[in-house]
């Protein structure tokens, strides 16, 4: 990481400050902070091991600034925040650093905790890390659909959503490419690595479905009952999630057949089974099935198109930038009119 060094002319202030322990220091000891050679004009990084961290930002300068902040994968942590010339504005938020940084199954990528600053005129005026000690945890178990996509264009819902959320909640996404009910249980590095993770309290949210394109009717009932018993064993609360729909029109206008809906070659209707055992398990419901088949109609064949990668891929099932920031809200609509968060820790503006 390389220096950033302030001159007095400098449009940009930082001041970064992370509370750490150092392998010497004794538990009486106060934490030796780390200062603001950890940051450049664009980023920043913290050699902080896997875990929870709070991260208060000042954004604002001489100018009138827009700042963004996002981590990690791709991930988007802080929408962008408008100062006018001369006004600082605090905000804060939680992020899940962990390894592998993105897709359970993909790269390692960078140890730590990385910030890119975005936005259309971005300006940082300080910068605090800490690490969280009374964080909840939505954990998210899903496909492509959801994950934290490395590359763009693709970007899941999941990836999208942290920016929806306050210092006190973070999201540790655990969706990965091409995974079904059934791979997500077999692979090792997937349900096994994440249910020793959870926590009392925290909230698990799950949507596989995607891939399951020849699991039967029974076995697909019983894995999603698997998942939800196994959340539960570790005294979190699941959340069943059913798929986003695949952007495909009938001559009508409607979405009404099983490609668009998620329908298998067995004829499984996938958003039917997972309300069915919703209601049968006792389980909160977020139907994005219905939300997102309401919206795309709405919006028509054209409209639709910038929600998916039509325009870049001529993909309709995978989200843009665009489409996951605006499912991600779907998303946070539904924590909020659930009670499955407390309105105070999600941002609705």
């Amino acid at each position: 990481m390389r220096r950033f060094t302030i001159a007095a002319s400098a449009t940009l202030t930082l001041t970064a400050v992370l509370t750490a322990v150092p392998a010497t220091a004794g538990a009486h000891e106060r934490p030796a902070p780390l200062g603001i050679d950890h940051c450049t004009a664009t980023a920043c990084h913290f050699d902080v091991p896997p875990g929870t961290y709070d991260v208060r930002v000042l954004v604002g300068g001489d100018a009138a600034s827009g700042t963004s902040v996002s981590g990690e994968t791709r991930r988007a942590l802080l929408p962008e925040t408008t100062a006018a010339a001369g006004e600082r504005v605090a905000r804060s938020f939680t992020v899940d650093v962990r390894t592998p940084e993105g897709e359970p199954t993909g790269a390692e990528g960078t140890p730590g905790l990385d910030l890119v600053l975005g936005g259309s005129a971005p300006a940082l005026a300080g910068i605090r890390v800490t690490p969280a000690r009374h964080a909840r945890q939505i954990f998210l178990v899903g496909d492509s659909t959801v994950c934290d996509q490395p590359g763009d264009p693709y970007t899941g819902w999941g990836q999208e959503l942290p920016q929806y959320l306050r210092k006190g909640v973070s999201v540790a996404n655990h969706a990965d490419s091409g995974e079904s009910t059934v791979t997500y249980l077999q692979n090792p590095q997937l349900w096994a690595t994440v249910r020793p993770l959870i926590r009392p309290g925290d909230l698990v949210l799950i949507q596989l479905a995607h891939n399951d394109k020849t699991t039967d009717e029974v076995t697909y009932r019983t894995n999603l009952e698997t998942l939800v018993a196994g959340v539960r064993d570790k005294g979190g609360e699941p959340v069943l999630v059913t798929p986003i729909v695949r952007r495909w029109f009938n001559s009508d206008g409607t979405l009404n057949n099983g490609t668009a809906l998620l329908v298998n070659g067995l004829g499984v209707d996938h958003p039917a089974v997972i309300r069915s055992v919703a209601a049968a398990r006792d389980v909160p419901l977020i139907d994005l099935t219905a939300r997102t088949k309401a919206l795309v109609e709405s919006l028509g064949v054209e409209g639709s198109k910038a929600l998916y990668l039509y325009n870049e891929k001529r993909d309709n099932t995978h989200t843009s930038v665009h489409g996951a920031t605006v499912y991600a809200g779907l998303v946070r609509d539904e924590l909020v009119a659930q009670h499955l968060v407390p309105r105070g820790t999600v941002r609705v503006g």
